[in-house]
């Protein structure tokens, strides 16, 4: 079996993939990424590099097409060095959302032709124009329209693809969902877990403990598509009322989704000007070592996940995972994986006093909050482990019309 990999930052969300594709007997797996991906070890990789940025007078609708296809050439030309040297694959798997596979099936028409189906934009119901604090322009929905022929030509030419989630699934259209399959890549259930006897020490240097009132917040960045301008204005209320609490709060800041603050270089910064919180008990970490997450996620009384109507993060299950108790938004990506009352907490989004009540309730009872926790651990164990991530995607690549 030879396997191409493709991800622009290779290896992507395929790391875990890779590496157990990479171990079978007789599998051959190969990247590819743009120069500057990170890599990984123990997989071959190849870089690849654009001839050209994108048109400064291209109009502005079409400013991720002309970049696609600029990816896509890219790819291309290595492709067919490879096709050249003599590798064919059996098997292609990519993230297409860069444009990175609009020509691999020129290259190699009998390759199986994998994509990792994250996102379908401006699906009613979902992140554009959820948020009334920034309303969607007609400009925005109209740009986002045209974003759109993108994701639909990779849907029209791939063999098959993955969504992690059944609420990402549905965002696509009707007519290509049939094609989708569920199967979610896993997190690692084997490291993540409680520890009772979990410390942290904080960058004042006070260390909180399992069992201490510890909030925690986690994103890739401070953003409002996380929530994080909500969760501030809850945690205002909750210092309030619960004066011993620490919050610890992960992420960067930079802008995964959305556009920055116009009145502020980034979100943290934005809502610590709104927000007056005590900064004694509110440690913003920035960054982390995943083995710095692991603790931070192993001394939470209450984790906080916030989303729009959008993709789901890795964070949210991995903190199921670690029997955290999970005060989520109710919102549907978030509603598929917890129960209110069952395996976790729901709180609406834009309801700060709500979020605040929910909060403090939790870490005030943490024996009441126990079975929720130990559920949500169960839950993730038996559906979201690396296993079973690893066990859906093999047989995908078995059998492309099997429906895991």
């Amino acid at each position: 079996m030879r396997i191409l990999i493709i991800h622009q930052n290779f290896p992507g969300q395929f790391r875990r993939i890779a590496q157990s594709w990479a171990q079978q007997p007789g599998w051959e797996v190969l990247g590819l990424g743009r120069r500057t991906a990170p890599g990984m070890d123990g997989v071959r990789w190849l870089p690849y590099d654009l001839h050209r940025a994108t048109g400064k007078d291209q109009h502005p609708y079409l400013r991720q097409m002309e970049g696609a296809v600029l990816h896509g050439q890219a790819v291309a030309r290595v492709l067919l060095k490879l096709k050249a040297q003599g590798f064919v694959p059996d098997v292609i798997m990519a993230h297409p959302g860069w444009g990175e596979t609009l020509y691999a099936k020129d290259v190699f028409p009998n390759a199986k032709l994998i994509h990792f189906c994250e996102w379908y934009y401006g699906t009613p119901d979902g992140d554009a124009g959820f948020d009334p604090e920034f309303p969607l322009s007609f400009d925005a929905q109209t740009r986002m329209r045209t974003w759109n022929a993108l994701h639909a030509l990779n849907l029209t030419h791939c063999d098959t693809g993955i969504s992690p989630t059944q609420w990402q699934r549905s965002r696509h259209p009707p007519i290509f969902q049939p094609k989708i399959h569920l199967a979610h890549e896993g997190v690692d259930t084997q490291v993540l877990g409680p520890d009772p006897h979990a410390t942290f020490t904080l960058p004042n240097g006070h260390t909180v403990k399992a069992g201490d009132p510890v909030i925690t917040y986690v994103a890739r960045n401070l953003e409002p598509y996380r929530g994080f301008h909500s969760f501030m204005r809850a945690l205002q209320r909750v210092q309030q009322a619960h004066r011993h609490c620490h919050t610890i709060i992960v992420g960067g800041d930079d802008v995964s989704y959305g556009g920055r603050p116009k009145d502020a270089a980034s979100w943290r910064e934005k809502m610590l000007a709104e927000v007056p919180v005590d900064p004694t008990r509110t440690h913003f970490l920035g960054k982390v070592p995943y083995n710095a997450y692991r603790q931070v996620l192993q001394v939470s009384s209450a984790h906080v996940y916030l989303t729009y109507p959008f993709v789901l993060s890795w964070s949210c299950l991995e903190a199921m995972a670690s029997r955290c108790l999970v005060i989520g938004s109710r919102t549907a990506p978030v509603q598929e994986v917890i129960e209110h009352g069952r395996n976790g907490l729901l709180v609406d989004f834009f309801d700060p006093v709500e979020m605040a009540r929910t909060i403090v309730d939790a870490i005030e009872a943490p024996q009441a909050m126990a079975p929720l926790r130990i559920q949500a651990q169960q839950d993730v164990a038996a559906r979201y482990s690396f296993e079973a991530g690893q066990s859906a995607y093999r047989a995908l690549l078995d059998n492309p019309s099997h429906h895991p």
